[in-house]
């Protein structure tokens, strides 16, 4: 793409320090970036302690003015009414780390940051591995009693990706997208965002490509596109930012795509890395306008994956977005060692795709489910017509990656309906042709260099139904059940904090990471900020 037309005129305009040098250059429009100066530490932000701004002699706390979206709570569906449902999958982690920085912090997390699947999600169950790369990815399902309702049943899906050697990856094309607007002054945003790519750097070979393009109040190319393995002149590009000026986002972004286009490598990896804290205010800053350019840009086969950054002002809604219509993922870098997993440990995973627009649908037995919710997804829900159509988008899974789904099923006769008896409804038929099927699970999915998808079904028998659930499934219950508690726990309302925690130690299994025990910590952070203990009465003054 191109960012100016017509004549081209060859103009520098040398701003005041703090600003970019802009410098047009034919055929492709590149902005060279002067360091700007850093702003004063007023400007920091933080979610648990807000920084003070001066306001003529009095000190006030600056606003908190983070964002978040995520539609209700997918309702409770009578089968007889409704037996189909339809979603895209989800391998964002977003929610999680970003709810973690806040329990660690004191801070009772907003209801609406919270989405179950991206807390699921962020955790690995062991589903086994594809044969070979024919089929991209292995299903695994399982039924059994649900951990928090005897009365009902959880039934899990699980997607594991083909799993491949670092050294046996395509090449990579990545540009760098960095904010350093004014907002990224503090601690916990541009420093670690520096230090966070700076991990990534030494896994890069000399067949990767990197380019780093900044933005503030104008978009500037920081580093031309350059060998993964000139480690030193990537280190250094980096180094150099700082943060100053507003957020013209949407340059950043249209500058981006154009060095990835001019890099682009034929079975690679093309992917742009946005790094910001969401907060666009200059430029394109209406969501929808950027979704669009970014869903205009996928098409050439470029992938957009966003990291969120910070406190105060984090926009998860415009992060989380823009990764969904960019055929990327969205990940919270809350520390060093979340870096660590998104962009080393699990790399591969991160900036690779091995199936595209995956979707799954299930079809629920009338005769043997009354009623049935699926956990999370809210904004990943699609229309059941969409399922085979090959031009609706949806979500994209890499090497290694791990996709898990958890429904929530009502036997017929359990006498655990929640929904009303309908005053002219009838028992619904006994099925004969397939007596025994709970449901068929069916995934759609096409591979990186095809239009067309190809189509894998599954059925879940009744018989197949576990009365002690997997470590997995209790683990993945678990997680479920905490990511509702902090809802406000409506959906799960028997089962109590205590018992969540039960739940999650006795699944805690091998944690090699020491990640489900550090979630058993967040669990009791939760209840201690949310449910405290009653007090006994035998205290004493």
């Amino acid at each position: 793409m191109k960012l100016c037309t017509g004549v081209l005129v060859a103009i520098t305009v040398v701003m005041l320090p703090g600003c970019f040098k802009k410098v047009a250059e034919a055929p492709e429009q590149f902005y060279r970036m002067a360091p700007p100066s850093p702003p004063a530490p007023a400007a920091h932000f933080n979610y648990a302690a807000p920084a003070l701004v001066v306001s003529g002699s009095t000190q006030v706390p600056a606003a908190n003015t983070e964002v978040y979206e995520r539609p209700a709570d997918n309702p409770v569906k009578r089968t007889s009414e409704q037996p189909v449902s339809t979603f895209s999958v989800d391998v964002d982690t977003g929610s999680y780390s970003n709810v973690r920085r806040m329990l660690e912090s004191g801070v009772r997390p907003p209801a609406d940051a919270v989405r179950a699947e991206e807390f699921i999600n962020y955790f690995d169950y062991s589903y086994a591995v594809p044969a070979d790369k024919a089929t991209p990815f292995r299903v695994h399902t399982e039924l059994a009693v649900a951990p928090w309702d005897k009365r009902k049943q959880v039934m899990m899906i699980g997607i594991k990706g083909y799993e491949q050697a670092q050294a046996s990856l395509p090449p990579m094309n990545l540009v760098f997208l960095i904010d350093t607007s004014g907002s990224m002054y503090s601690d916990d945003k541009l420093p670690l965002l520096k230090r966070a790519f700076a991990q990534l750097v030494p896994q890069l070979r000399s067949q990767d490509r990197v380019a780093i393009v900044a933005y503030a109040g104008s978009a500037g190319l920081v580093l031309e596109p350059t060998r993964g393995d000139q480690r030193g002149k990537i280190l250094a590009a980096l180094e150099q930012l700082q943060a100053g000026g507003s957020t013209n986002g949407g340059a950043g972004i249209e500058l981006a795509y154009a060095m990835a286009k001019q890099s682009f490598v034929e079975g690679g990896a093309n992917r742009v890395i946005l790094a910001t804290d969401g907060d666009f205010n200059v430029g394109i800053a209406n969501r929808q306008a950027l979704e669009t350019l970014v869903a205009d840009q996928r098409k050439s086969g470029v992938a957009l994956t966003t990291l969120g950054f910070g406190t105060g002002n984090y926009s998860d809604a415009m992060a989380e977005r823009l990764a969904d219509v960019g055929d990327g993922n969205h990940a919270y870098i809350d520390s060093l060692s979340e870096a660590r997993r998104v962009l080393v440990r699990e790399m591969g995973s991160t900036l690779f795709t091995i199936a595209r627009d995956v979707k799954i649908q299930v079809e629920f037995n009338p005769s043997r489910v009354a009623e049935y919710r699926l956990i999370g997804y809210e904004n990943r829900v699609l229309n059941n017509e969409d399922f085979a159509n090959d031009k609706v988008d949806a979500g994209d899974i890499g090497p290694g990656h791990e996709v898990t789904a958890l429904y929530e099923i009502v036997t017929v006769g359990s006498g655990a309906e929640q929904l009303p008896a309908l005053r002219y409804g009838d028992k619904p038929a006994a099925n004969t042709a397939h007596g025994d099927e709970v449901a068929e699970v069916r995934l759609r999915y096409k591979l990186p260099d095809k239009d067309s998808s190809e189509l894998i079904t599954r059925p879940i028998l009744a018989s197949s139904l576990q009365t002690t659930p997997s470590e997995s499934l209790r683990f993945a219950s678990a997680v479920a059940g905490f990511a509702d508690a902090l809802r406000g726990g409506e959906r799960m309302p028997g089962w109590s904090w205590e018992q969540i925690e039960a739940t999650a130690r006795g699944a805690r299994g091998d944690d090699p990471e020491g990640e489900r025990a550090q979630f058993i910590q967040l669990l009791r952070a939760g209840q201690a900020m949310i449910a405290p203990a009653k007090p006994s009465g035998n205290t004493t003054d």
